[in-house]
């Protein structure tokens, strides 16, 4: 309950602050980079070097791919269908594909299944949804903006370059280490700005407007983010890997809201800005109770 309590008022405080402007416009970004620089870095040194690799560790490593590529043919499935312009197609490959399994499905992870399992959703975080954003996004982006050549040596830069990827190597290569007491104090104390940063981003970047002429885009894209993508987990796992508290992770990181910087790439690319911003803004506050249904229904 109290990661719960957390939650929620970190997201509405970031709502008042935008609300009535107490603080400046780019406040966000700036929380978002404090997170990325530092918060997320100290969460990653302290809690991957408690990993115990096993096969389990595989579950949330490679599952995500399976759910990303599935729901990705999804999107062009239903385009088929509904016929959308090029700019919504390319917008619903980015937010409804990649979900937002850092900033939110952190704390929600905590809240729900504990501090022990926090590694896992780091795990599935960087060596899925992060490579995801960098590479696929990349080539979305190219593929389907207004501008933009695709340059993989860039993109091999990006990943290699993002302090959190560095961090996660750098606890891969410490793991089984116990630090001393005063480097775990202040790993601790950068971490637990995680949670409250990222969330009041989260508020403070929340846009709210759901074009008529856009709907079925936008009920279509969170159709496949909140219960498609969970669901596609579900069969992965029940077909290759079991079952497990780590394989409830895995399936409860697949159901997360739409991705904040996948939203952010696609309005740079000019991808459906509002569309997109309706998607991402929705999406998150509507994830907050889709989440505690699925978390109900593989507890």
């Amino acid at each position: 309950m109290e990661h719960l309590s957390i939650i929620f008022i970190a997201i509405i405080i970031g709502i008042v602050f935008k609300r009535f402007s107490f603080f400046p416009v780019d406040t966000a970004t700036t929380l978002n980079l404090f997170v990325i620089y530092v918060s997320l870095p100290a969460m990653i040194l302290l809690q991957i070097p408690k990993l115990t690799f096993n096969e389990e560790i595989l579950i949330p490593a490679l599952v995500p791919w399976g759910v990303m590529a599935l729901s990705a043919l999804m999107v062009l499935a239903l385009n088929r269908v509904f016929q959308w312009k090029r700019e919504v197609v390319g917008s619903l490959l980015l937010v409804a594909v990649l979900g937002n399994t850092s900033f939110v499905g952190i704390p929600m992870v905590t809240a729900y299944f504990g501090d022990k399992f926090v590694p896992y959703a780091l795990i599935y975080d960087q060596t899925a949804t992060f490579i995801a954003l960098a590479v696929y996004g990349s080539i979305i982006t190219a593929v389907y903006g207004e501008s933009g050549k695709l340059r993989f040596k860039n993109i091999l830069i990006k990943i290699l370059t993002f302090p959190p990827f560095i961090t996660l190597v750098l606890g891969l290569m410490l793991n089984g280490i116990v630090y001393p007491e005063w480097i775990t104090k202040v790993l601790e104390g950068f971490a637990l700005t995680l949670i409250p940063l990222a969330l009041v981003a989260v508020g403070f970047q929340l846009v709210i407007k759901l074009p008529k002429e856009e709907f079925s885009p936008f009920l279509s894209a969170l159709a496949i983010k909140l219960i498609w993508s969970p669901f596609v987990a579900w069969g992965l796992i029940a077909l290759f890997a079991g079952g497990g508290m780590i394989a409830q992770v895995t399936m409860f990181e697949a159901g997360m809201g739409p991705m904040i910087t996948a939203g952010v790439m696609a309005t740079l690319a000019g991808l459906a800005p509002r569309l997109t911003s309706a998607i991402v803004g929705l999406g998150t506050l509507i994830a907050f109770i889709t989440l505690p249904v699925l978390h109900s229904l593989i507890h």
